[in-house]
């Protein structure tokens, strides 16, 4: 098979899918694989540790675009990319297509094998090839958080952990999964008072157990939540139903009751957002705004802030799937393994993910009928 890596375009994303190791270990399997120029300079790979793992470099995207069986990227597709795809071509990529139906409509349109890593999942729920970037996002919240806080940023001017004699800042996390976990683990380590809400008692015991009594874990409901906004100094939206959009849990008159210069940062804006208030996105170089007196961030990219890390930390665990997908053929591949399965969205002019459709009222055929139907 070959396989095309095309540099990222996002606005200030310095990510690569693929590292010299995963190169590698597709030539050692009898696979191409074709890199745009300079795709991993952001991440500190050069065009010369790719070549010597094996890859060859081309100057464009549409190049890598036109010789590739499957596209390798990290973020989904920008428009100006919708033109490049061509049919049966697979994309492998972090896709969040619920909220985005202009992506949807070209990818259907172009009749693309979309294989979304957010939806790749375990029998046991586990989102493997979701759970490294949330990992960087939950611990990364915090310290931008802590950031915006300061006076200079028109934050509340208060230190994270306080000083002797002066109370430590609030933290609030709405949602106990893997983004939270880590949001947390930051938070306590910098001394705030941390608050953590879910819906699953089981997940709140957990939590409790493994921080032993150093945060606060609540029932989350309305009535909670609008109680702990209240009183954040920081709130970090880090809610995720798998695939689909993000549930709105504060809304703007919860939003109107938090302190001037209290700051949100909504990790979930990449699946719509889960705070009502953050309406739009923003970018790492135009990263917040200010509504009702409170600093919103809401950048859909976050991990792209620190592409090393992030890189090494997704390409860790996409790479497996990517050679399953190259080895058997992504027919094969995706009948074979029900965790991949789960990751095809779209499928050759067919919406085959049921919280896409959901979303954007468009026909769900399911994917074994859709892959069935050749």
């Amino acid at each position: 098979m070959k396989i095309g890596v095309p540099k990222e375009i996002k606005t200030a994303e310095a990510r690569v899918a693929i590292t010299p190791a995963g190169v590698e270990a597709f030539v050692k399997n009898g696979h191409e694989v074709y890199i745009e120029k300079d795709a991993g300079i952001g991440s500190g790979i050069t065009d010369e540790e790719y070549v010597k793992a094996g890859a060859k470099i081309l100057s464009t995207a549409k190049e890598v675009f036109d010789v590739a069986d499957m596209i390798m990227k990290v973020k989904e597709p920008q428009p100006s990319e919708y033109d490049y795809f061509k049919e049966g071509q697979v994309l492998f990529t972090y896709l969040h297509l619920a909220p985005d139906k202009q992506q949807t409509e070209a990818l259907l349109r172009k009749k693309v094998v979309g294989i979304a890593y957010e939806t790749v999942q375990l029998d046991n729920g586990a989102l493997p090839l979701l759970t490294p970037m949330s990992e960087v996002a939950g611990r990364m919240s915090v310290t931008i958080g802590a950031y915006l806080l300061t006076n200079i940023n028109e934050g509340r001017g208060i230190v994270m952990g306080g000083v002797p004699g002066v109370e430590p800042a609030e933290v609030v996390i709405i949602g106990g999964g893997t983004v939270g976990t880590n949001a947390a683990k930051v938070a306590v380590g910098m001394g705030a008072r941390v608050t953590i809400l879910d819906v699953n008692p089981a997940r709140l015991a957990y939590l409790d157990d493994i921080f032993g009594g150093r945060v606060t874990t609540l029932m989350s409901n309305s009535f909670n939540i609008a109680q702990s906004v209240k009183k954040a100094d920081l709130l970090i939206g880090a809610v995720l139903i798998p695939g689909a959009k993000a549930p709105k849990l504060v809304t703007e008159e919860m939003v109107k009751t938090m302190k001037k210069g209290a700051v949100i940062v909504d990790v979930a804006i990449d699946q719509g957002g889960c705070i009502e208030t953050c309406d739009r996105t923003t970018s790492h170089k135009d990263p917040y705004f200010i509504k009702h007196g409170v600093v919103h961030y809401s950048v859909p990219n976050i991990p792209g802030a620190v592409p090393r890390t992030s890189t090494f930390a997704l390409t860790n665990v996409t790479l497996p799937y990517a050679l399953e997908i190259a080895n058997k053929g992504y027919k094969k591949a995706l009948l074979e393994n029900k965790a991949l399965l789960k990751g095809l969205n779209v499928y050759k002019g067919m919406v085959t993910y049921k919280p896409v459709a959901d979303a954007q009222g468009l026909e769900y055929v399911d994917p074994i009928d859709a892959l069935n139907k050749e």
